[in-house]
C-alpha cells in the first residue's frame, strides 16, 4: 500500500519544516554556484531545489497514475487532500503566501487533475468486452 502515499507530501513537509525552523530567508540561501562557459554564474537556491524536487515527485506521480491497482484510487484521494492542505495553508498562513509555495500548490493541482485524467484513460483501455 506504499504506492497509495502521494509523493507531493514530501515538498509540502519540507517547505513547512524549513519555514518553521529557519524561516523564509532560508529558501533564498545559495546551495551551489556553477561558473558557465559564457562567463555567467549559475546559482541554485534552496527554493529552486524544492521546486525541482516537486517536479521529480510529479513525474513519479504521473507514472503511478498509469497503474490500475487497488491503491491508485486511494492515491488520488490522498493527492486531493494534499492539494487541499496546500490551498488552506496558502490562504491562512502568512509565511505560506510566497511565490515558491504558490508554485508548489500549482504542481500539486496538476498532480490531482492529471492523475485523475490519466487513470480514467488507462482504465478505459483495460476494459475487456469478453468476445
Amino acid at each position: 500500500m506504499l504506492i497509495a502515499v502521494p509523493l507531493m507530501i514530501v515538498p509540502f513537509i519540507f517547505y513547512n519544516a524549513v519555514m518553521l525552523g529557519s524561516g523564509l530567508a532560508a529558501f533564498s540561501g545559495v546551495i551551489m554556484t556553477v561558473p558557465m562557459l559564457s562567463g555567467a554564474v549559475w546559482t541554485m537556491t534552496l527554493g529552486d531545489l524544492v521546486i525541482l524536487s516537486a517536479l521529480v515527485c510529479l513525474f513519479f506521480e504521473m507514472l503511478k497514475s498509469t497503474l490500475s491497482t487497488r491503491g491508485s484510487l486511494m492515491n488520488h484521494m490522498l493527492s486531493m487532500m494534499v492539494f487541499v492542505g496546500f490551498l488552506v495553508e496558502f490562504l491562512l498562513v502568512r509565511d505560506a503566501a510566497t511565490q515558491l509555495f504558490f508554485s508548489l500548490m500549482v504542481i500539486a493541482f496538476i498532480d490531482v487533475v492529471a492523475g485523475f485524467t490519466i487513470s480514467n484513460r488507462a482504465a478505459g483501455r483495460d476494459v475487456s468486452i469478453g468476445l
